[in-house]
């Protein structure tokens, strides 16, 4: 795994914010938001595959929202961060923050994946 300061060269400076320092981009800035195409979304330090296209759906939050993330490639951690109690969630393999996940997702899972957009990169499927 790479140091922190490693994935200056590889990221924005807002980019590095939010996914080296736990920032959050503003809503409805990020480019993924209204982004539908099909293909998978990967963690912006290290390409893990984290989330497929097919369980991304409009939460109208401002973030990329995703009702599921592929089987074991997202950690999840408590944040009491501002005065609330949160789950953050991490890329599971360069624990890089992505966003947090909440229980006011649609069915099967009732989960929202609320994603930073600058925490991502998109392989689009052929």
């Amino acid at each position: 795994m790479m140091a922190d300061d490693q994935y200056k060269d590889k990221l924005s400076p807002q980019a590095f914010q939010v996914c080296r320092q736990a920032a959050t981009e503003r809503p409805f800035s990020g480019i993924y938001n209204d982004h539908w195409q099909q293909g998978i979304y990967r963690c912006a330090c290290c390409e893990q595959a984290l989330f497929d296209s097919s369980t991304k759906f409009n939460a109208g939050c401002g973030w990329p929202s995703f009702y599921q993330a592929i089987d074991g490639q997202v950690a999840y951690l408590e944040d009491k961060s501002l005065a609330m109690a949160r789950v953050e969630i991490q890329c599971k393999h360069c624990q890089s923050h992505l966003g947090h996940v909440f229980d006011d997702g649609p069915q099967p899972t009732g989960k929202r994946y609320c994603v930073n957009s600058l925490s991502l990169s998109f392989l689009k499927q052929p």
